[in-house]
Formats: structure tokens, sequence, C-alpha cells
């Protein structure tokens, strides 16, 4: 887990750098830890939604699973693997909710893609 928060943090620092004229715009420590969690949820996202798809899940059951997966595992990774201060991000809720809405379109997108490909008559 932590070589894949490095390799997030390294990936999206060179990027930033990148669209940057000067280096004064580079990333602060919470914008980094933000964009991980953004990431990560992302993934979770595309692999959720490829299976969700080639098992033929369908209905509120998958919703409400992905919704509770993609929440608990992101709980899990920055309260008890990070262990950082929520406080310092705006609290538990605001790190919850980063980046989950375009995670569930993501998420819904590859869902119906996969469902569609491989169980539509």
């Amino acid at each position: 887990m932590l070589n894949f928060h490095l390799l997030i943090v390294l990936c999206f620092k060179k990027k930033k750098l990148n669209k940057c004229q000067n280096f004064s715009c580079a990333l602060s420590p919470q914008d980094e830890f933000l964009d991980v969690i953004y990431w990560f949820r992302q993934i979770i996202a595309v692999i959720l939604g490829i299976i969700w798809g080639v098992v033929p899940l369908k209905g509120f059951v998958g919703i409400a699973v992905f919704c509770l997966i993609n929440a608990g595992v992101l709980y899990l990774y920055f309260s008890s693997f990070q262990q950082i201060d929520e406080e310092e991000y705006g609290g538990t809720w605001e790190l919850t909710k980063e980046g989950f809405m375009t995670s569930f379109a993501l998420f819904l997108v590859v869902w119906i893609i996969f469902y569609t490909a491989i169980h539509y008559d």
C-alpha cells in the first residue's frame, strides 16, 4: 500500500510541476493526500465495476455494496493505515466524500459496459 501511495504522489507531483511555469505552485502535503484518496477511489471504481459487470449483479444491491466498499476501504486506509489527523482535512466526512461522485459515475459506466458486453442477448 505504501508503494501505491508513493507512486500516485510522485506521478501527480511530476504532472503538476510540468503544468506550472515556476516551482511555487507545487502541491502541499494536504493536496497530495487528497489526490491519493481521489485516485485510489477511481481505481476501486474500475475494479468493482468490472467485477459487478462480469458477475451479473443488478440493481440497488450492486449500488449499495459499491458505496459501502468504496467508503469502507477509504475509511480504513486513512484512519488505520495512514493514521492521519482527520481534522486537518476538515473531518472524517470530508475525507470520506472526497472524489466519491466521480468514482460513482466511473463505476456505473464500467459496470454498464461490462454487463452489456457479457450478458446482453
